[in-house]
């Protein structure tokens, strides 16, 4: 009996400020989208990074035919003997343990690379095999020991130029968590709007319901048993909005992110419908952990006779 008439009274309470209880679960369906966006951006930078900085290389560009601007490279193009200096440099005892690989790129090489990436681009009609740098390609054990490798390389004759190609990336990676921190101010703000609408719907709820309320304290009965309906008007919708946003977020993901976004650039590990499913139990917790707050506030007040 106790049970039949917590759930009456929510659904009473529910039928009397509906378009209140639609507006709670909207406003919790996109703040928590955008929490659950934020956290399966940070997902994918964090995978991206694990992929990107796995292949990562340091490129060592050795002094071209033309002319340099670097002192190093003062003497013309590198000679067989700077060449050899490089490579025992790099086999080095206190260097050779930071080197998985090390893998030589001519001219020629370069420069069929550079013909195919700018077909039909003016510069590569003009540019010819002198115009390339001869380049050593370094596969670190550890990515974060670039250090290591430059400061045995540069400054070295023969070598113009010692590029970590993790700073091409850093600028991308940067993008995307400032991305994330937009995206957890857009749900903080929502969030805030989603307390306030909880909040406002009980209120609303427990002064409609005023005169009930006070019969039952005067037959003796308790806090709890008087609060919970409304307390489970609260947590109902705004689990009914995390349920929303989890599932929003399997579909963006399901269709935009891996069929489509999969299909067109397919050389990116892409977060998937998993990263999801472990995302979607702190949403919903969140989303009754909100609605627990917004009640216990509000219930100590508007549930007094």
């Amino acid at each position: 009996m106790r049970l039949q008439f917590i759930l009456s009274e929510i659904g009473i309470g529910l039928r009397r400020n509906l378009s209140m209880t639609v507006s709670v679960i909207l406003v919790t369906f996109v703040s928590l989208t955008f929490v659950g966006s934020a956290a399966l951006l940070q997902m994918q930078i964090s995978k991206m990074q694990d992929d990107f900085y796995g292949k990562v290389e340091v490129a060592v560009y050795l002094c071209p035919a033309g002319t340099s601007p670097e002192p190093t490279c003062a003497g013309g193009e590198v000679t067989e003997e700077q060449k050899e200096a490089v490579l025992d440099a790099l086999d080095a005892p206190d260097v050779a343990p930071y080197i998985e690989s090390v893998t030589s790129e001519s001219k020629e090489e370069a420069f069929a690379t550079f013909q195919r990436q700018f077909e039909g681009q003016y510069w590569a009609q003009v540019t010819t095999v002198d115009d390339m740098n001869e380049s050593l390609r370094i596969k670190l054990t550890d990515p974060e020991k670039f250090e290591v490798v430059a400061d045995v390389l540069q400054g070295r004759q023969g070598v113009e130029n010692v590029q970590d190609q993790r700073e091409l990336y850093n600028t991308l990676f940067r993008v995307l968590n400032s991305a994330t921190l937009l995206s957890l101010g857009l749900a903080g703000v929502m969030l805030l709007a989603a307390v306030l609408l909880i909040t406002t719907t009980i209120r609303l709820s427990a002064l409609s319901r005023r005169r009930e309320t006070g019969i039952m304290r005067m037959v003796g009965a308790s806090n709890l048993f008087i609060q919970l309906p409304f307390m489970l008007e609260g947590a109902i919708a705004a689990t009914i909005g995390a349920v929303l946003s989890v599932v929003g977020l399997w579909a963006g993901v399901r269709y935009l992110v891996t069929d489509w976004l999969g299909g067109q650039v397919a050389w990116i590990p892409y977060v998937t419908t998993n990263e999801v499913w472990q995302v979607a139990p702190f949403l919903v917790a969140a989303a009754i952990l909100l609605a627990a707050i917004s009640s216990l506030v509000t219930l100590s007040r508007y549930t007094k006779v």
